[in-house]
């Protein structure tokens, strides 16, 4: 069995570096905690979970509650990789993950999160106004949110307001000023960005049209080519429309080349998330990514530092800022 001497031998460091890089201890560099992680994955460390859960009266087991309404379930390719990120951030620190439902038992989130004996629990992609999902935040538990804010819990949530300001302002500059934009779901990552919407054509000094916003849903592409045929037939059309995401993009730009239109001679997109296929088809479509696996990365991190020092970590909104990936998909007009 490898062990944390095996790892020390191999990378000429310490048994107590060893165990602080594997810890995520602050107090060593952010290169040598990478080097021995990395050596230690290499190897197929496995720390003795049991000889720790009786020294620290710990199960090191993280509680991940996953709720997706659309029923994607992990097939969601922003929160697969955001989840992905976290997950292996966890593990090389030392932590096993456990998915928190509603069993069939009948047992709330806190309940089943109690019983599975979880350290901590994150949150993403749930509906955050459930009772069940807000006494679990409620709870005496370390719990961390993805994508929403709660004052008395550690978030990590994508700049959606950043985002969707830094997408019209690259759309402006290519010279257009019929912004549509075609939002998804109710939640407060869709009023944040229809907010940074209004927000931002509002400071560029343009009166937003009304009839250019859209409700739609999120990974919807029937639903998002709906909404692009209405803003196709209107009598002053969109230069250009902006997508809630980028599989409702492909929904969109299969609506335009069904109406005899061309992306982007004769109409412009632009979707959200940065997705793989998204550069994969043609047009490449331009998009604003979503940093995931920095989102990931940080959830795993400050969940963990609040389960091994609640006392001292501070309760924050993290933001993490995305990137405009450009494509061929919006047209350069005068």
């Amino acid at each position: 069995m490898i062990s944390m001497k095996d790892i020390a031998d191999r990378c000429s460091v310490s048994v107590a570096t060893v165990s602080k890089a594997l810890n995520d201890h602050d107090d060593i560099g952010e290169e040598t905690k990478k080097n021995i992680r990395e050596m230690a994955e290499r190897l197929g460390y496995h720390p003795n979970s049991s000889a720790r859960a009786l020294k620290t009266k710990r199960t090191n087991n993280i509680g991940v509650l996953f709720v997706d309404e659309g029923r994607s379930g992990l097939t969601h390719d922003y929160f697969a990789r955001v989840l992905d990120s976290f997950k292996r951030v966890s593990e090389v620190s030392g932590y096993d993950i456990t998915f928190i439902n509603a069993t069939s038992q009948k047992m709330t989130y806190l309940e089943h999160s109690r019983y599975r004996g979880v350290d901590g629990v994150v949150i993403a992609c749930v509906d955050f106004d459930d009772r069940d999902v807000l006494d679990l935040v409620g709870s005496e538990l370390p719990v961390v949110t993805i994508d929403h804010v709660f004052d008395n819990r550690i978030s990590v949530v994508s700049d959606n307001i950043g985002g969707m300001r830094e997408l019209i302002e690259y759309v402006h500059g290519m010279g257009h000023e019929k912004i549509a934009y075609i939002y998804g779901d109710d939640t407060a990552v869709t009023r944040n960005r229809v907010a940074s919407y209004y927000n931002t054509l509002k400071s560029m000094g343009i009166e937003a049209d009304e009839s250019y916003t859209l409700a739609s849903a999120y990974r919807n592409p029937r639903r998002a080519a709906e909404c692009t045929e209405k803003l196709l037939q209107m009598k002053v059309r969109p230069t250009c429309i902006l997508y809630p995401d980028d599989y409702s993009a492909i929904g969109g730009l299969n609506a335009i080349e069904k109406a005899g239109l061309s992306v982007p001679d004769d109409i412009s997109v632009a979707g959200y998330d940065g997705l793989y296929v998204s550069q994969i088809i043609h047009p490449r479509l331009t998009t604003y990514e979503q940093n995931s696996e920095e989102i990931g990365r940080i959830a795993a991190k400050s969940l963990i530092r609040l389960i091994r020092d609640e006392k001292s970590t501070l309760i924050e909104k993290i933001l993490v800022p995305g990137r405009i990936i450009e494509g061929g998909s919006v047209a350069k007009i005068n």
